[in-house]
């Protein structure tokens, strides 16, 4: 029986692409005015975030450390100088990127209709950062604790420990808890490993959900999911 729901936050709750996308082309057009590759500069930002992520939460760098290197990376890769001082333009990158935080239109509807479930937020990002998200997007108080790695004992998706971590933070096991996102390794087969049942948000619905997983195109779709679950 499903008795907490866990949200992933970028892509399910948050429309953290639109953001970044917005943010990054902002930034190169204001750091090289005219820039022939200004188009491309939001898919090679996007192209970069996953790895030096990773690196973060793998303890190779600290998160400030990511961030920087994700700048060069973008700055070598489109033949621009990079900034001397690189968190100041991280800084201003990320001042763009916060102005474009808003809330998927379906999601204060389907996390109101899902009030009488144990919610929370099961996210990658930095802990201060997504409690910033959250309550950016009018969803503070209501989805209940946001969990990163930096409170899961350093545990981030897929890591299973992350999974059995974030099924205790809401007081319930595994099996009684029910994972949706858009990232089918991190949502959808990784808290499958711990038991957790788990199902996959594909808004733009052209892909096919990895078999024995439901697969729903809207959060609108998820309050009848869990019903008939």
């Amino acid at each position: 029986m499903i008795r907490g729901i866990l949200f992933d936050l970028d892509g399910t709750l948050l429309d953290h692409r639109a953001a970044a996308d917005a943010g990054i082309t902002d930034w190169v057009s204001g750091h090289a005015p005219g820039h022939p590759r200004l188009a491309e500069a939001a898919a090679l930002w996007a192209a970069l975030e996953e790895p030096h992520l990773a690196a973060w939460h793998a303890g190779e760098c600290t998160w400030q450390e990511q961030r920087r290197r994700r700048l060069r990376a973008l700055c070598r890769e489109l033949a621009l100088e990079a900034p001397g001082d690189l968190d100041a333009a991280f800084a201003a990158f990320a001042e763009s990127y916060r102005a474009g935080w808003t809330a998927y239109p379906d999601a204060a509807d389907a996390v109101a209709a899902l009030g009488g479930f144990r919610l929370g937020v099961l996210t990658n990002g930095a802990q201060d950062m997504q409690e910033a998200k959250v309550r950016a997007i009018g969803l503070d108080g209501l989805v209940g604790p946001v969990l990163t790695g930096e409170v899961l004992d350093g545990c981030y998706k897929p890591v299973l420990a992350c999974y059995t971590g974030a099924a205790a933070a809401l007081g319930l096991a595994p099996e009684e808890v029910l994972l949706v996102g858009d990232d089918v390794a991190k949502d959808v087969t990784g808290p499958a490993a711990a038991g957790m049942r788990s199902a996959w948000l594909d808004r733009l619905g052209v892909e096919t959900a990895p078999a024995g997983f439901p697969r729903i195109t809207s959060l609108a779709e998820l309050p009848p999911l869990v019903a008939r679950a």
